[in-house]
């Protein structure tokens, strides 16, 4: 089982698995060339590929879209997030799946409003990771020169590879760890959803 091997191996075995999905590694290559400060490809994309790899579906089945997270302080105006957006159309056009592009470093201006609790501003791309309602979900990773991978995980790779959601409840509510876990495990219904805690 990949998620009781030395970690070292885990990531190898993450690479491997993640490039059987073609569109994740497009996103990948054409995510590095639009060069945003401190990007990351993260969330369902990453550990749903996994999921499907391990159970033997497809690598892309199930998919809604791919995630690219950037974090730019500089200018949190809607407008500047938008060129970053439409720019990224241009990108990714031609990929048969939907490219979704944040700035991270906004997320406080319209977090509470959408999910009814407030969130402090992040410093960074890999604190907004840390903070996904599932610690299966805090996966992001990103191409490098060299084709170096840099990946961020701060709670292993473990349960992405056991197919374990475990909830992580820093920020997001319940009831968000609840939709997600409920519409996963139509998709996957091998996966071990745990409570959230009480």
């Amino acid at each position: 089982m990949i998620g009781r091997l030395p970690l070292d191996e885990q990531l190898d075995a993450l690479r491997a698995v993640l490039s059987r999905n073609s569109v994740l590694t497009q996103v990948l290559e054409r995510g590095a060339a639009m060069g945003l400060p401190g990007w990351y490809l993260t969330a369902g994309c990453l550990f749903q590929t996994v999921w499907n790899v391990v159970t033997g579906r497809p690598p892309t089945e199930g998919i809604k879209d791919y995630d690219v997270f950037y974090f730019d302080a500089d200018d949190l105006s809607w407008e500047a997030e938008d060129a970053v957006i439409r720019a990224g159309r241009e990108v990714f056009a031609g990929l048969p799946a939907e490219v979704e592009l944040r700035n991270e470093a906004r997320v406080h201006l319209w977090y509470e409003q959408k999910f009814g609790v407030p969130c402090a501003p992040y410093e960074s791309s890999e604190a907004a990771i840390d903070s996904f309602a599932a610690t299966t979900c805090c996966l992001g990773v990103r191409l490098e020169a060299g084709g170096r991978w840099r990946v961020y995980a701060p709670h292993g790779l473990s349960d992405v590879f056991g197919l374990v959601l475990r909830p992580n409840p820093v920020l997001a509510p319940r009831s968000v760890y609840a939709t997600k876990a409920a519409r996963w495990r139509k998709q996957w219904p091998e996966l071990t959803v745990l409570d959230w805690p009480v």
